[in-house]
Protein backbone atom coordinates (compact mmCIF):
# COMPACT_ATOMS: atom_id res chain seq x y z
CA UNK A 1 0.00 0.00 0.00
CA UNK A 2 1.95 3.51 -1.40
CA UNK A 3 1.84 6.69 1.09
CA UNK A 4 -0.03 8.93 -0.97
CA UNK A 5 0.44 11.83 1.70
CA UNK A 6 2.76 13.10 4.21
CA UNK A 7 0.23 11.92 7.20
CA UNK A 8 -1.64 8.76 5.56
CA UNK A 9 -1.27 5.88 7.77
CA UNK A 10 -3.66 3.75 5.94
CA UNK A 11 -5.68 3.52 2.11
CA UNK A 12 -8.85 1.81 1.07
CA UNK A 13 -8.40 -0.14 -1.95
CA UNK A 14 -11.20 0.70 -4.12
CA UNK A 15 -10.79 -1.30 -6.95
CA UNK A 16 -8.27 -3.43 -8.75
CA UNK A 17 -7.67 -2.47 -12.34
CA UNK A 18 -6.31 -5.57 -13.45
CA UNK A 19 -6.70 -9.18 -12.54
CA UNK A 20 -4.37 -11.98 -10.58
CA UNK A 21 -2.08 -13.29 -13.21
CA UNK A 22 -2.68 -10.60 -15.77
CA UNK A 23 0.63 -8.77 -17.57
CA UNK A 24 0.63 -5.54 -16.76
CA UNK A 25 2.95 -2.63 -18.02
CA UNK A 26 4.77 0.11 -16.09
CA UNK A 27 3.24 3.30 -15.36
CA UNK A 28 0.02 1.40 -16.24
CA UNK A 29 -2.92 2.33 -13.49
CA UNK A 30 -3.05 -0.71 -11.74
CA UNK A 31 -5.22 0.04 -8.37
CA UNK A 32 -7.94 2.82 -7.36
CA UNK A 33 -6.47 3.29 -3.59
CA UNK A 34 -8.84 6.11 -1.07
CA UNK A 35 -7.11 7.96 1.26
CA UNK A 36 -8.32 11.03 3.17
CA UNK A 37 -7.83 13.45 0.52
CA UNK A 38 -9.04 11.83 -2.52
CA UNK A 39 -9.64 8.65 -4.87
CA UNK A 40 -6.23 8.14 -6.65
CA UNK A 41 -5.22 5.64 -9.19
CA UNK A 42 -1.97 4.24 -8.47
CA UNK A 43 0.12 3.34 -11.32
CA UNK A 44 2.40 0.03 -11.35
CA UNK A 45 5.96 0.74 -10.60
CA UNK A 46 7.43 -2.21 -12.95
CA UNK A 47 6.20 -4.30 -15.45
CA UNK A 48 5.59 -7.72 -14.49
CA UNK A 49 2.32 -10.31 -14.21
CA UNK A 50 0.37 -9.50 -11.09
CA UNK A 51 0.08 -12.05 -8.20
CA UNK A 52 -0.35 -12.72 -4.88
CA UNK A 53 -2.92 -10.49 -4.66
CA UNK A 54 -3.95 -10.38 -0.78
CA UNK A 55 -6.50 -7.20 -0.39
CA UNK A 56 -9.85 -7.16 -1.69
CA UNK A 57 -11.88 -4.16 -2.59
CA UNK A 58 -13.14 -2.19 0.49
CA UNK A 59 -9.95 -3.37 2.63
CA UNK A 60 -8.20 -0.58 4.57
CA UNK A 61 -4.42 -1.23 4.84
CA UNK A 62 -1.87 0.17 6.69
CA UNK A 63 0.99 1.67 4.15
CA UNK A 64 3.89 -0.35 3.52
CA UNK A 65 2.04 -3.88 4.06
CA UNK A 66 2.21 -5.54 0.83
CA UNK A 67 -0.65 -6.21 -0.64
CA UNK A 68 0.55 -7.78 -4.22
CA UNK A 69 3.44 -8.46 -6.39
CA UNK A 70 4.68 -7.75 -9.72
CA UNK A 71 6.76 -10.86 -10.94
CA UNK A 72 8.98 -10.87 -13.86
CA UNK A 73 9.95 -13.88 -16.15
CA UNK A 74 10.53 -17.00 -13.91
CA UNK A 75 9.88 -15.73 -10.95
CA UNK A 76 7.36 -16.25 -8.25
CA UNK A 77 5.41 -14.75 -4.83
CA UNK A 78 7.89 -15.35 -2.31
CA UNK A 79 6.69 -17.68 0.68
CA UNK A 80 6.39 -15.93 4.17
CA UNK A 81 9.09 -16.79 6.63
CA UNK A 82 8.24 -19.66 8.80
CA UNK A 83 5.75 -21.17 6.43
CA UNK A 84 5.71 -24.27 4.29
CA UNK A 85 2.93 -23.52 1.91
CA UNK A 86 2.85 -21.30 -1.47
CA UNK A 87 -0.76 -20.12 -0.74
CA UNK A 88 0.12 -16.93 1.14
CA UNK A 89 2.13 -14.50 -0.35
CA UNK A 90 4.53 -12.65 1.45
CA UNK A 91 7.60 -10.92 1.04
CA UNK A 92 10.67 -11.00 3.16
CA UNK A 93 11.35 -7.62 3.87
CA UNK A 94 7.57 -6.33 4.56
CA UNK A 95 4.92 -8.69 5.81
CA UNK A 96 1.60 -9.30 4.57
CA UNK A 97 -1.39 -7.30 5.52
CA UNK A 98 -3.10 -9.54 8.17
CA UNK A 99 -6.86 -9.97 7.97
CA UNK A 100 -8.97 -6.83 7.97
CA UNK A 101 -9.99 -7.71 11.55
CA UNK A 102 -6.88 -8.19 12.57
CA UNK A 103 -5.26 -4.69 11.49
CA UNK A 104 -4.53 -1.78 13.50
CA UNK A 105 -7.44 0.25 13.04
CA UNK A 106 -6.93 3.07 11.37
CA UNK A 107 -7.87 5.69 13.86
CA UNK A 108 -5.32 4.52 16.62
CA UNK A 109 -2.98 7.36 17.24
CA UNK A 110 0.00 7.77 19.90
CA UNK A 111 -0.74 8.10 23.63
CA UNK A 112 -2.60 10.91 25.03
CA UNK A 113 -1.79 12.98 28.75
CA UNK A 114 -4.22 11.86 31.26
CA UNK A 115 -5.44 15.55 31.24
CA UNK A 116 -6.06 15.14 27.49
CA UNK A 117 -8.28 12.15 28.15
CA UNK A 118 -10.33 13.38 30.66
CA UNK A 119 -10.71 16.24 28.67
CA UNK A 120 -12.19 14.77 25.55
CA UNK A 121 -14.29 12.73 27.65
CA UNK A 122 -15.66 15.52 29.17
CA UNK A 123 -16.09 17.40 25.86
CA UNK A 124 -17.22 14.40 23.86
CA UNK A 125 -14.43 13.97 21.50
CA UNK A 126 -13.07 11.25 20.14
CA UNK A 127 -9.63 11.35 21.36
CA UNK A 128 -8.41 8.63 18.66
CA UNK A 129 -8.77 11.14 15.95
CA UNK A 130 -7.42 14.13 17.11
CA UNK A 131 -3.78 14.83 15.87
CA UNK A 132 -1.17 15.28 18.80
CA UNK A 133 1.42 17.67 19.10
CA UNK A 134 2.94 16.55 22.15
CA UNK A 135 6.27 14.83 22.04
CA UNK A 136 6.01 11.81 19.66
CA UNK A 137 3.08 12.75 18.71
CA UNK A 138 0.78 12.37 21.92
CA UNK A 139 -2.47 14.37 22.38
CA UNK A 140 -2.21 17.31 24.35
CA UNK A 141 -5.18 19.08 26.51
CA UNK A 142 -4.99 22.08 23.72
CA UNK A 143 -5.23 19.75 20.95
CA UNK A 144 -8.33 18.02 22.44
CA UNK A 145 -9.73 22.12 22.78
CA UNK A 146 -9.12 22.67 19.33
CA UNK A 147 -11.07 19.50 18.77
CA UNK A 148 -13.79 20.34 21.07
CA UNK A 149 -14.22 23.62 19.57
CA UNK A 150 -14.41 22.25 15.66
CA UNK A 151 -16.92 20.12 16.23
CA UNK A 152 -19.10 22.73 17.90
CA UNK A 153 -19.00 24.63 14.65
CA UNK A 154 -21.39 22.06 12.68
CA UNK A 155 -22.00 19.22 11.32
CA UNK A 156 -19.67 16.23 11.01
CA UNK A 157 -16.72 17.30 8.32
CA UNK A 158 -15.46 15.04 5.12
CA UNK A 159 -12.36 13.25 5.38
CA UNK A 160 -10.88 15.80 2.81
CA UNK A 161 -11.87 18.40 5.25
CA UNK A 162 -10.52 16.94 8.23
CA UNK A 163 -7.34 16.32 6.31
CA UNK A 164 -7.11 19.59 4.95
CA UNK A 165 -8.15 21.29 8.83
CA UNK A 166 -5.06 19.01 10.13
CA UNK A 167 -2.50 20.15 7.44
CA UNK A 168 -3.14 23.87 7.33
CA UNK A 169 -2.73 23.52 11.47
CA UNK A 170 0.04 21.77 11.53
CA UNK A 171 1.68 23.84 8.72
CA UNK A 172 0.34 27.27 11.02
CA UNK A 173 1.75 25.75 14.00
CA UNK A 174 5.21 24.75 12.80
CA UNK A 175 6.27 27.03 10.18
CA UNK A 176 6.96 30.66 11.17
CA UNK A 177 5.10 32.46 8.48
CA UNK A 178 6.14 36.08 7.17
CA UNK A 179 4.07 37.93 4.12
CA UNK A 180 5.35 39.82 1.35
CA UNK A 181 2.82 41.90 -0.39
CA UNK A 182 3.08 43.59 -3.86
CA UNK A 183 0.25 45.25 -6.54
CA UNK A 184 1.57 44.36 -10.05
CA UNK A 185 -0.24 46.54 -13.31
CA UNK A 186 -1.64 43.90 -15.27
CA UNK A 187 -1.94 45.90 -18.80
CA UNK A 188 0.63 43.68 -20.41
CA UNK A 189 -0.46 40.44 -18.84
CA UNK A 190 -4.30 41.10 -19.63
CA UNK A 191 -2.34 41.31 -23.51
CA UNK A 192 -0.97 38.74 -23.17
CA UNK A 193 -3.79 36.54 -22.65
CA UNK A 194 -5.81 38.08 -25.05
CA UNK A 195 -3.08 37.03 -27.75
CA UNK A 196 -3.41 33.19 -26.72
CA UNK A 197 -6.55 30.87 -27.74
CA UNK A 198 -9.23 31.01 -25.55
CA UNK A 199 -8.38 28.00 -23.49
CA UNK A 200 -5.44 29.92 -22.11
CA UNK A 201 -6.17 31.32 -18.57
CA UNK A 202 -4.94 33.66 -16.24
CA UNK A 203 -3.79 30.92 -14.11
CA UNK A 204 -1.65 29.87 -16.77
CA UNK A 205 0.22 32.84 -17.37
CA UNK A 206 1.20 32.93 -13.61
CA UNK A 207 2.10 29.29 -13.29
CA UNK A 208 5.06 29.96 -16.27
CA UNK A 209 5.72 33.09 -14.75
CA UNK A 210 6.35 31.64 -10.94
CA UNK A 211 8.10 28.92 -12.50
CA UNK A 212 10.37 30.90 -14.07
CA UNK A 213 11.00 33.68 -11.48
CA UNK A 214 11.82 30.24 -9.49
CA UNK A 215 14.64 29.27 -11.48
CA UNK A 216 16.05 32.43 -10.51
CA UNK A 217 15.45 32.02 -7.18
CA UNK A 218 16.21 28.46 -5.74
CA UNK A 219 15.72 29.17 -1.82
CA UNK A 220 11.47 29.98 -2.64
CA UNK A 221 11.79 26.12 -4.46
CA UNK A 222 11.19 23.41 -2.29
CA UNK A 223 13.36 21.13 -4.03
CA UNK A 224 16.63 21.65 -5.74
CA UNK A 225 15.82 19.52 -8.83
CA UNK A 226 12.78 20.34 -9.99
CA UNK A 227 10.28 22.93 -10.47
CA UNK A 228 6.48 21.49 -9.76
CA UNK A 229 3.98 23.62 -8.91
CA UNK A 230 0.62 22.61 -7.10
CA UNK A 231 -2.52 24.72 -7.72
CA UNK A 232 -4.96 24.99 -4.91
CA UNK A 233 -8.40 23.78 -6.33
CA UNK A 234 -11.51 24.12 -4.09
CA UNK A 235 -13.92 20.97 -4.19
CA UNK A 236 -17.43 21.41 -2.11
CA UNK A 237 -15.77 18.90 0.63
CA UNK A 238 -12.24 20.56 1.02
CA UNK A 239 -9.37 21.58 -0.74
CA UNK A 240 -6.91 19.95 -2.76
CA UNK A 241 -3.23 20.56 -4.68
CA UNK A 242 -2.83 18.81 -7.99
CA UNK A 243 0.80 19.36 -9.08
CA UNK A 244 1.84 20.31 -12.38
CA UNK A 245 5.50 18.64 -12.72
CA UNK A 246 8.42 20.37 -14.14
CA UNK A 247 6.11 23.31 -15.04
CA UNK A 248 9.70 25.45 -15.65
CA UNK A 249 9.91 23.21 -19.03
CA UNK A 250 6.42 23.70 -20.02
CA UNK A 251 5.23 26.54 -22.32
CA UNK A 252 1.90 28.25 -21.97
CA UNK A 253 0.00 25.86 -24.18
CA UNK A 254 1.08 22.88 -22.45
CA UNK A 255 0.65 24.42 -19.30
CA UNK A 256 -2.74 25.07 -20.26
CA UNK A 257 -3.10 21.22 -21.22
CA UNK A 258 -1.64 19.92 -18.06
CA UNK A 259 -4.26 21.97 -16.04
CA UNK A 260 -6.96 20.96 -18.00
CA UNK A 261 -6.08 17.49 -17.66
CA UNK A 262 -5.63 17.81 -13.79
CA UNK A 263 -8.84 19.41 -13.30
CA UNK A 264 -10.83 16.58 -15.23
CA UNK A 265 -9.24 13.90 -13.43
CA UNK A 266 -10.31 15.90 -10.03
CA UNK A 267 -14.23 16.61 -11.46
CA UNK A 268 -13.86 12.96 -12.28
CA UNK A 269 -12.11 11.49 -9.33
CA UNK A 270 -9.72 10.11 -10.95
CA UNK A 271 -6.17 11.53 -9.87
CA UNK A 272 -3.15 9.70 -9.92
CA UNK A 273 -0.59 9.17 -7.61
CA UNK A 274 1.64 11.63 -8.80
CA UNK A 275 -0.82 14.42 -9.45
CA UNK A 276 -0.48 14.92 -5.58
CA UNK A 277 2.58 14.40 -4.83
CA UNK A 278 6.04 16.30 -5.29
CA UNK A 279 5.12 19.99 -5.48
CA UNK A 280 7.57 22.45 -4.56
CA UNK A 281 5.51 25.83 -4.42
CA UNK A 282 1.79 26.54 -4.31
CA UNK A 283 -0.18 29.41 -6.25
CA UNK A 284 -3.67 30.23 -4.93
CA UNK A 285 -5.71 32.12 -6.65
CA UNK A 286 -9.30 33.62 -5.63
CA UNK A 287 -9.63 36.32 -8.42
CA UNK A 288 -12.56 34.02 -10.20
CA UNK A 289 -14.58 34.87 -6.97
CA UNK A 290 -14.03 38.40 -7.03
CA UNK A 291 -11.44 38.74 -4.24
CA UNK A 292 -8.73 41.58 -4.38
CA UNK A 293 -5.97 40.32 -1.98
CA UNK A 294 -5.51 37.79 0.42
CA UNK A 295 -3.11 35.36 2.31
CA UNK A 296 -2.70 31.81 2.35
CA UNK A 297 -0.93 29.34 4.38
CA UNK A 298 1.97 27.64 3.66
CA UNK A 299 1.70 23.89 2.21
CA UNK A 300 3.79 21.98 4.33
CA UNK A 301 7.46 20.93 2.90
CA UNK A 302 7.25 24.09 1.20
CA UNK A 303 9.00 27.53 1.32
CA UNK A 304 6.62 28.91 -0.01
CA UNK A 305 2.94 30.19 -1.59
CA UNK A 306 1.26 32.80 -3.65
CA UNK A 307 -1.87 34.50 -2.87
CA UNK A 308 -3.53 36.29 -6.24
CA UNK A 309 -6.44 38.44 -5.98
CA UNK A 310 -8.43 39.15 -9.03
CA UNK A 311 -7.68 41.73 -11.81
CA UNK A 312 -9.52 45.20 -11.55
CA UNK A 313 -8.85 48.76 -12.49
CA UNK A 314 -7.17 51.04 -9.92
CA UNK A 315 -5.81 54.33 -9.92
CA UNK A 316 -1.88 54.08 -10.24
CA UNK A 317 1.13 56.01 -10.76
CA UNK A 318 1.43 55.37 -14.48
CA UNK A 319 4.76 57.48 -16.20
CA UNK A 320 4.44 60.06 -13.52
CA UNK A 321 0.77 60.68 -13.90
CA UNK A 322 -2.45 58.98 -12.10
CA UNK A 323 -3.79 56.49 -14.57
CA UNK A 324 -6.52 53.76 -14.74
CA UNK A 325 -4.93 50.42 -15.18
CA UNK A 326 -6.19 46.87 -15.00
CA UNK A 327 -4.08 45.89 -11.39
CA UNK A 328 -3.33 42.57 -9.87
CA UNK A 329 -2.10 41.65 -5.75
CA UNK A 330 -0.40 39.26 -4.93
CA UNK A 331 0.85 38.05 -1.02
CA UNK A 332 3.64 36.06 -0.79
CA UNK A 333 3.82 33.82 2.40
CA UNK A 334 6.99 32.65 3.29
CA UNK A 335 8.70 29.90 5.92
CA UNK A 336 11.39 32.24 7.58
CA UNK A 337 13.43 29.17 8.17
CA UNK A 338 14.16 28.26 4.75
CA UNK A 339 14.20 32.16 3.39
CA UNK A 340 14.71 35.59 4.58
CA UNK A 341 12.38 38.93 3.85
CA UNK A 342 15.04 40.14 1.24
CA UNK A 343 15.13 36.93 -0.65
CA UNK A 344 11.35 36.77 -1.03
CA UNK A 345 11.50 40.68 -1.93
CA UNK A 346 13.98 39.69 -4.30
CA UNK A 347 11.09 36.62 -6.15
CA UNK A 348 8.53 39.20 -6.08
CA UNK A 349 10.83 41.69 -7.77
CA UNK A 350 11.55 39.17 -10.42
CA UNK A 351 7.87 37.63 -11.04
CA UNK A 352 6.77 41.13 -11.12
CA UNK A 353 8.87 42.21 -13.83
CA UNK A 354 7.81 38.96 -15.50
CA UNK A 355 4.30 39.43 -15.18
CA UNK A 356 4.38 43.53 -16.29
CA UNK A 357 6.38 42.26 -19.71
CA UNK A 358 5.05 38.51 -20.26
CA UNK A 359 5.26 39.46 -24.05
CA UNK A 360 8.95 39.53 -23.87
CA UNK A 361 9.44 37.14 -20.58
CA UNK A 362 7.19 34.25 -21.33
Amino acid sequence: MPALGIAQETGRLVRWLKSEGEHIAKGEPMMEVETDKATVEVESPASGTLAGITAAAGDDVAVGNAIAFILGPGESVPEPRGVESSQTPAKSSTPPAPPRSQQTPPSVRPPASPKARRLAEERGVEISRVVGTGPGGAVLEEDVLQAASRVAQGPAESPLWRAMAENVSRSWREAPHFFVMREVDATGLVEERGRHAREITYTDLLVKAVATALRSHPRMNGSAMEINIGLAVALPDGLIVPVIHGADRLSVDETAARRKVLLDRVRAGKLRSTDLSGGTFTISNLGMYGIDAFTAILTEGQAGILAVGRITDRVIAHEGAPAVRPTIQMSLSCDHRRVDGARAAEFMQTLTSLLESPTESL
